[in-house]
């Protein structure tokens, strides 16, 4: 008999491609992602389909035999679901549903799934909802009638492609309303953060489940939630902090991902207007990932995208308490050390010893050299401190040596 309580787990199939610009290694990492953000939507992927080809197919994404081929293993296996690695135009995305007859998404479909599901305020909910009808206005076509959806299941669809203009129309009226809705509320976010008075804003920055969240609990001895999925958060979370007798603000944002959907980051303008006004950012990596630097990479092009990338800036490099290296044998004299070979000290001395930039190696989690963290924080926020408040001397009160 079956248990119609218990929610069953929706499988689905990842497809991806090589092409000159994204080898088979880094589509690898893509796919393995890909299959994360599939476990944090609530479903599971049983099966990846790879392609080596020059560029995309502009009709199928993919050639017509592999296309023939995921075909055939959906049919055995009863798979309901197939999500492509890139974002698919509206004639991929027609041409492949009609070939395979399934629920297609793709990359940016999906992280605005799990933005929806994740959104818990008014105003990421708004957000959200405005970055899925940019997504949809030119995908309309066997997704809507009228606006209504089916319910449950990854992803968005509809039953049919009946007046779709008439459709187009509606929601062309909704992205309007919901932009002059996310100004008012813009207008009022602009307004708290003035009524913050001139204290020292802090902002945590980073790819998303790097320990953000963590962090910040540790830091404001808060309860802001922290998750090992990704984009465990979506608001915005600001907290005063005192470190010795020196207050600042401190703000947990959204985390950022490789090919994140530039609707989101529309939509997303004011959490991340955060991050632009922020007089100090810290930079939180995830030092055991194997794409670590990619990561680090991909927000610092996000940051020079919303002006912020010149900001004084602390890089933590955390989870060190998980971070593992394959070791070369001292005899050994073929194997040539790569970074893939690199210890925490060899990390530290090639991040420590950059120009221009602060690095430390900690463990939120272990709590792990966190009081050197605290400090090198202290000694930032007291340089930009000193410049706003030349007179407060009395609040300047440093560390004693150990």
């Amino acid at each position: 008999m079956i248990d119609y309580s218990v929610k069953q787990i929706e499988k689905a199939v990842l497809i991806g491609v090589i092409t000159q610009h994204q080898s088979e290694e880094k589509l690898k990492e893509y796919l393995d992602e890909l299959d994360f953000l599939v476990l944090t939507a609530g479903g599971k992927a049983v099966k990846r389909f790879t392609q080596k080809l020059e560029y995309p197919n502009p009709k199928t994404y993919i050639g017509v035999g592999k296309l023939d081929e995921v075909k055939e293993y959906i049919d055995v296996h009863k798979i309901s679901t197939v999500v492509f690695d890139d974002e698919l135009s509206p004639g991929q995305l027609r041409n492949i549903e009609r070939v395979l007859d399934c629920k297609i998404l793709d990359r940016t479909n999906l992280i605005l799934d799990i933005f929806a599901q994740r959104a818990q305020t008014s105003y990421a909910v708004t957000q959200v909802e405005l970055a899925q009808y940019q997504y949809l206005l030119p995908r309309l076509t066997r997704m809507w009638t009228h606006l209504s959806r089916q319910k449950g299941g990854i992803g968005l669809r509809g039953p049919g492609e009946t007046e779709i203009e008439t459709d187009r129309r509606i929601v062309r009226d909704k992205i309007t309303l919901l932009r002059k809705r996310l100004a008012k509320i813009d207008k009022q976010m602009a307004v708290q953060r003035k009524n913050r008075g001139k204290m020292i804003r802090v902002a945590l920055v980073g790819y998303t489940n790097v320990g953000k969240s963590t962090l910040m609990n540790v830091i404001s001895k808060s309860d802001v939630f922290a998750e090992n999925k990704l984009f465990a958060t979506l608001d915005t979370t600001v907290r005063k902090v005192v470190i010795k007798n020196l207050p600042f603000l401190l703000t947990d944002t959204v985390g950022f991902i490789r090919k994140l959907p530039t609707q989101l980051v529309e939509s997303f303008k004011s959490t991340l207007d955060e991050v632009r006004e922020a007089d100090l950012i810290i930079h939180v990596v995830d030092i055991a990932h194997a794409s670590f630097e990619d990561h680090i990479a991909s927000v610092n092009t996000i940051l020079q995208e919303i002006e912020s990338a010149d900001k004084p800036t602390i890089m933590v490099f955390n989870k060190i308490d998980i971070y593992q290296h394959k070791t070369i044998d001292a005899d050994d004299l073929v194997t040539e050390k790569t970074k893939l070979h690199y210890t925490l000290q060899d990390w530290e001395k090639t991040y420590m010893n950059k120009e221009n930039e602060t690095a430390i190696f900690i463990s939120a989690l272990k709590k792990e050299n966190l009081e050197s963290f605290k400090k090198i924080v202290y000694q930032k926020v007291k340089e930009i401190h000193i410049t706003r408040f030349p007179y407060n001397d009395f609040l300047y009160q440093e560390y004693e040596e150990e």
